[in-house]
């Protein structure tokens, strides 16, 4: 469908402007150069020379000339007289010089300190780790790393005084090394596949060697178990898989209480995976996953606390929050539940 106005157009397609033009007066011309002006006085793709009409009706006196015209402006700024100053300038300068101050250098003398030759010759023959050792078993360590240590100002005026910034000797505190965990991976796995009655508790924790598929077994075999209430795997190396093998398990377990994912290598999916996994779950108490490889990031965090705060089963929650919002709305949806509890089991007991 053709719009009417362009109807109207047509006849102007075939206009010869040149042929108008040259049939315009001088005055048309001035004219239509101010009216061309009005409609578009800054046309940055024109030409500089043709931005700006020419308001000059007099005659050129000759060709120009750049060479004559810089020397005539040259010549007519030489020509021209400088402003004089309000206040001359006599190169005087007011005020006093500062003059830093010199401390006084303190001079001392030495004191010559004797030794017997066995032990002038072991240092002598000390290299600088061997001495710095031996300040540390003599408890001067921090005596000799500070640069603003005074030997004079550590003795006193009778040379009696005691020497400041000298750290006495500490016992060394023995760290003595966790012991491997005993936990038989395998008979523990087969045991939760049979569903023992007696096996209530699974501690993984520690143990590196684990591949991702057995951790995957332990997840599907607790679909069906129904004995296990306490499941531990912090610092397995565990990741998203297993996060995600285990949401999808706490989506069916029933009988699950506690569950321990700490120090793993799990990102903010397998997080939320394992916290949306709660909306199914009815028994599950306590879940910690605090101390991932990777941090978990502001919106992970707003979203682990929207999920907890429409759970009303989770008693204990193992996390450190980052933010302040986050760490608030946790809390007070955990108190909450925790009342809920409280007033079930005083309600019983009056029953």
């Amino acid at each position: 469908m053709s719009l009417p106005f362009r109807k109207e157009l047509e006849k102007y397609k075939n206009i010869n402007e040149d042929e108008i033009l040259s049939k315009l007066s001088e005055d048309e011309l001035k004219q239509l150069e101010h009216v061309l002006d009005d409609l578009d006085p800054e046309n940055a793709l024109l030409p500089a020379g043709f931005r700006q009409k020419d308001q000059t009706t007099k005659a050129a006196t000759g060709p120009f000339d750049r060479e004559r015209l810089l020397s005539y402006l040259e010549k007519q700024a030489l020509e021209h007289k400088d402003r004089e100053d309000f206040v001359p300038f006599t190169g005087e300068k007011k005020g006093k010089i500062f003059i830093p101050k010199e401390k006084p250098v303190e001079t001392r003398t030495e004191e010559k300190v004797t030794l017997d030759p066995e032990l002038e010759e072991a240092l002598a023959s000390a290299s600088d780790t061997e001495l710095y050792d031996l300040a540390a078993v003599l408890g001067v360590h921090n005596m000799v790393n500070n640069p603003k240590f005074d030997e004079a100002g550590a003795r006193g005026k009778d040379g009696k005084g005691i020497v400041r910034n000298v750290v006495k000797g500490e016992k060394v505190k023995p760290i003595f090394e966790e012991p491997p965990n005993p936990t038989n991976v395998e008979a523990s796995l087969q045991r939760i596949k049979a569903n023992d009655p007696s096996l209530t508790e699974i501690n993984l924790n520690n143990i590196k060697n684990i591949p991702i598929p057995t951790l995957k077994e332990f997840a599907k075999a607790l679909e069906t178990n129904t004995h296990v209430k306490t499941f531990s795997l912090a610092a397995t190396r565990s990741n998203d898989p297993v996060a995600i093998a285990f949401a999808d398990m706490l989506k069916v377990n029933k009988t699950l209480k506690s569950l321990n994912v700490e120090s793993n290598f799990i990102t903010g999916t397998g997080i939320l995976a394992l916290i949306d996994a709660l909306k199914k779950n009815e028994s599950l108490t306590e879940i910690k996953i605090d101390n991932q490889r990777q941090q978990l990031g502001t919106a992970v965090e707003m979203e682990i606390a929207k999920m907890l705060e429409e759970n009303s089963r989770i008693l204990k929650f193992g996390y450190q929050f980052t933010k302040q919002g986050p760490r608030t709305r946790v809390a007070a949806a955990i108190t909450k539940n925790n009342d809920l509890v409280r007033k079930k089991r005083v309600e019983g007991e009056r029953q």
